[in-house]
């Protein structure tokens, strides 16, 4: 869940922290004194597409920030965020974005540099933002089988994952066949590549490791003078002039005298007899290899005639030789399988027959158990409509086959959400039927089912009760606070039936400081709630009858807020 928000030089906020809460937070205020521009400024911050206008005049840059806990949905974040080697420390994430006039937009996870779409990745799973427009997404039919997929994720998703394997497994086999199926012309010259690719690695006579033991064998030629004289300075001090061998021994037979009397002497008496032996070694080693070592010229050339071929195979079939050698094969049985193109048909068409058929099998199962889902999604979203005041709405997840079974990356279904709201009135699609009061219940409706399935920390109602009242209002009220019991809930309202249902209430205001517009926030108390929801209720001056009317509601939606507390306690 979010919890503090920072906002620096954007649109008419010059700065401004919001700290956030646990719950449902309200936040109300007059059209234009800067709700939305929060709002805004999240969407930004999570993903959102920027723009220079939204920086505030006269500034070079808008800077936002936001400290959220991970609390629902912490170890598929943490998973995700590993992928991009974003630490994660005590469950907090923070998310900053900075953009600058010359349009240049800056994301950071954490305080390490990340892309628009990594930020848009993690910011999906943290936030959900739901304005009246947002209820597109709910009209498009691409997006209905997928919220039947994730209302039984336990049951589909097991059943999703066995499908997808077998249905890639029977695209790759087809799209093997469509390869070797190919027009003869085509085949024939796919072949004499193949052949001439191959001829000319055999040539090569490629063996592995081979361009590192020709790199180092490179080296000690083009260093040859200096390799020499550093063996040989090496042997004549231990050996030579040095006579560092025969310090050596001097000082261990001195050692060795005493060494019966004293444990100390004698562990070091031993200690360079044994380094004596050592020095030895080494240095009979030395002569040995400085003896073997020869300047050839010719093999130099060869060598760097040898790394030049193996570069310009490189460029064309490989990055090492390995890699090369790796192709090698693979054109060896392809060239396998164009020469014996029929039998190699043959047995792709019995393997791709099989694949299918498991797939299709396994596509049934799905279907089947995403039939059951829909069942279950259709009689629970309705007992939602009816508490919405929608009682006599009916709605039903309309199932259809892709033409012929055809096998798809969704499997064979294709759903459609179909809605009547009005008794007598037939089932239409989502998109045909609702009005946008009622498609504002229909998304809550979906909000509230879905808010315990889809893992977001902190969902946001942007005004999306707009244009409705009374009863309404105060089932929309009710809605939005049995989401906040699973899921961090921040509205924007100008109903009071909603601000009066918050744990929270945050008053946006527009002042003049300094001859300049700023935006203020302030969280209220007990009776500065009862004073703003009075005037939300007038509009104009502030009354008693609307102080006592405040009071009254507040009353009412404790008791429903005791009621649903104990009903989730319960449970």
């Amino acid at each position: 869940m979010i919890i503090e928000l920072s906002i620096k030089n954007f649109a008419i906020i010059d700065e401004l922290s919001i700290s956030f809460e646990e719950g449902m937070t309200v936040l109300t205020g007059e059209t234009g004194a800067g709700k939305s521009i929060i709002i805004d400024a999240v969407q930004l911050l999570t993903g959102g597409r920027a723009s220079t206008q939204l920086i505030k005049h006269g500034k070079d840059k808008a800077e936002i920030s936001g400290l959220f806990s991970l609390t629902k949905n912490k170890e598929p974040i943490k998973n995700v965020c590993k992928t991009y080697d974003i630490d994660v420390e005590e469950d907090d994430l923070i998310l900053e974005r900075t953009i600058y006039k010359s349009g240049k937009s800056v994301c950071r996870i954490n305080h390490k540099i990340v892309t628009l779409s990594v930020l848009k990745e993690i910011g999906r799973m943290l936030v959900q933002i739901h304005s009246q427009h947002d209820t597109l997404d709910l009209l498009d039919k691409e997006n209905h089988l997928v919220l039947v997929d994730q209302y039984h994720e336990a049951e589909i998703l097991p059943l999703k994952t066995a499908y997808l394997m077998k249905y890639e497994k029977w695209l790759t086999l087809r799209k093997k066949y469509e390869k070797l199926a190919t027009d003869e012309q085509e085949m024939a010259q796919r072949l004499d590549l193949l052949q001439f690719q191959l001829n000319e690695l055999e040539q090569a006579n490629l063996s592995e490791d081979e361009d590192e033991t020709l790199e180092q064998e490179r080296r000690q030629l083009q260093n040859f003078e200096q390799i020499y004289h550093a063996v040989n300075e090496a042997y004549v001090a231990l050996y030579g002039e040095g006579k560092g061998l025969e310090l050596v021994h001097v000082a261990k037979q001195a050692l060795e005298k005493a060494s019966e009397h004293d444990d100390f002497i004698q562990k070091k008496a031993a200690l360079l007899n044994d380094l004596y032996y050592q020095l030895e070694d080494a240095a009979i080693e030395l002569n040995g290899y400085k003896e073997q070592l020869f300047f050839d010229e010719h093999r130099l050339n060869e060598i760097e005639a040898r790394l030049n071929e193996l570069n310009r195979l490189k460029k064309k079939y490989g990055r090492t030789v390995q890699d090369m050698i790796a192709y090698r094969e693979k054109i060896k049985i392809e060239i396998d399988e164009l020469k014996n193109r029929d039998f190699h048909i043959e047995q792709l068409l019995k393997q791709i027959e099989k694949a299918e058929s498991d797939a299709l099998e396994s596509a049934k199962a799905l279907s089947e158990a995403r039939k059951t889902a829909a069942k279950q999604l259709e009689k629970d979203l309705l007992d939602e409509l009816k508490d919405l005041y929608l009682e006599n709405a009916r709605f039903t997840v309309q199932f259809e086959r892709t033409s012929g079974d055809m096998l798809t990356k969704d499997g064979i279904d294709q759903a459609v959400f179909m809605l009547s709201t009005n008794a007598g009135e037939p089932l239409k699609e989502l998109d045909k039927v609702a009005s946008g009061g009622e498609l504002s219940r229909i998304m809550l409706a979906f909000k509230k089912l879905f808010a315990e399935h889809d893992g977001i920390e902190t969902v946001i109602f942007d005004e999306i009760d707009t244009g409705v009242s009374g009863r309404v209002a105060q089932a929309i009220a009710e809605k939005m606070y049995q989401i906040s019991t699973t899921t961090q809930t921040l509205c924007i309202t100008h109903l009071p039936q909603v601000a009066a249902m918050a744990d929270h209430h945050l008053l946006v205001e527009k002042v003049m400081e300094d001859d300049a517009t700023k935006t203020k926030i302030t969280a209220l108390s007990d009776r500065e709630i009862v004073h703003e929801l009075g005037k939300m209720m007038t509009g104009t001056k502030l009354t008693e009858s609307a102080l006592e009317h405040a009071e009254e509601l507040l009353e009412l939606t404790a008791t429903f807020k005791k009621l649903v507390n104990g009903k989730f306690s319960a449970s």
